[in-house]
């Protein structure tokens, strides 16, 4: 991520910039984030804790309040790893088994919103 977190926006679209709620305007925007530190995540990526109900969704849980400066780095990263590698060994499917590893790998760096990504690729 050298050049910084892309973010495209529909109008209207309202996302979490450091704890402020911010909405985009009338068009489309494409936002880069240029600091490493900034806490940011698009209020359509974010899951409500009572939806979190299974390891998947309750590791994405985990990773968005990462995300959003809610849990400290080192205690995301704490919860994260041991149950991303349980659920990597637990589950079967090479396509699911290779978002699991990806968000592994992300968790170790410390990339929570990648690992968001990752996971949230395997949601029905």
């Amino acid at each position: 991520m050298s050049g910084g977190l892309v973010i495209r926006l529909r109008p209207h679209e309202k996302f979490l910039l450091n704890g402020a709620v911010v909405e985009n305007g009338e068009k489309r925007a494409k936002l880069r984030i240029k600091s490493r530190d900034a806490n940011i995540l698009r209020l359509r990526d974010a899951l409500h804790p009572n939806d979190a109900t299974t390891p998947a969704k309750r590791l994405y849980y985990t990773a968005q309040l990462a995300v959003t400066g809610d849990l400290g780095v080192s205690d995301a990263i704490n919860e994260l790893l041991p149950g991303l590698q349980a659920l990597l060994d637990a589950l079967t499917d090479e396509e699911t088994q290779t978002h699991i590893a990806e968000a592994l790998k992300r968790a170790q760096t410390g990339e929570f919103y990648c690992v968001m990504r990752a996971l949230k690729k395997d949601f029905p």
